[in-house]
């Protein structure tokens, strides 16, 4: 996934949730994504270098036509023009917040399978220091990021055309193999060329995950994060493991149900 400091069409830059018992979710992602010698989080859940980069907010009276997933922030070229293009791709619109001039600043969408997300204008290179912006993307050096985004529904295809059209996203053919057929996942790409999220057949190794976007968010331990898991009331969906019997990843459910993924950061 390109850095998610970088500002492009097509970038990640975070993602948030409203959600309800705020005090106890705050204690199960503090406790979950803080694991290892060397933690890529911090307990109030902006990353080791002080970057908010999930946010994760009440479920107040405001907030309650929102859905209970992870949300994340995709940079557009022209939010209105994204808004108009998901409605007649067969969209919603959650929110749409506009200046004192009518001018759309950024909205939240739900694409045709319900999955949500939000979309924000590309940001200042300005706005961004080089320290972060320069960021290594070696593993041993990452900071607590957005590592990966995963999309898994039935049309595949047709999600694939809905967010190249709203989002800008380019795409790239992945081969991929279930019960000996072939078929093909997509790579969305930014406007740099990196890769930024993929869209999946709920087929293979994703059948039965939510149609939702999934974050893929590095943890220092990932066993211990899995452990805390399951003793902060959330649930194991899906592990997947190495040859060798590490953990690769794992899909998770946090106590209120909304759904993120787990990898070795």
């Amino acid at each position: 996934m390109s850095n998610p400091f970088v500002p492009g069409v097509g970038g990640i830059l975070s993602a948030d949730i409203a959600v309800p018992e705020h005090d106890r979710e705050l204690t199960f992602y503090s406790r979950v994504l803080t694991t290892g010698e060397n933690p890529l989080w911090r307990d109030d859940l902006t990353n080791n270098r002080g970057m908010p980069i999930i946010g994760l907010g009440a479920r107040s009276t405001e907030y309650e036509k929102l859905p209970l997933q992870w949300m994340p922030h995709i940079q557009v070229a022209d939010v209105a023009a994204s808004v108009t293009r998901a409605l007649e791709l067969g969209g919603d619109e959650l929110w749409h917040s506009r200046d004192e001039d009518g001018r759309s600043q950024w909205a939240v969408l739900l694409d045709p399978n319900g999955a949500a997300f939000g979309v924000i204008p590309v940001v200042s290179a300005e706005s961004i220091s080089p320290d972060e912006g320069g960021a290594s993307r070696d593993a041993a050096e990452r900071t607590g990021c957005i590592s990966w985004l995963n999309l898994t529904v039935s049309n595949a295809p047709v999600t694939r055309d809905f967010y190249r059209q709203v989002v800008g996203w380019s795409v790239q053919n992945i081969e991929m193999e279930d019960a000996k057929e072939a078929y093909i996942d997509y790579t969305m790409l930014g406007d740099d060329g990196n890769s930024a999220a993929r869209v999946c057949h709920a087929r293979g190794a994703n059948l039965g995950l939510p149609p939702v976007w999934l974050m893929y968010l590095p943890v220092g331990d990932l066993p211990e994060s899995l452990r805390r898991v399951r003793e902060g009331g959330g649930e194991i969906i899906r592990a997947t493991q190495n040859t060798d019997g590490t953990y690769a990843s794992a899909v998770v459910q946090d106590p209120v149900g909304a759904c993120l993924a787990l990898v070795p950061g």
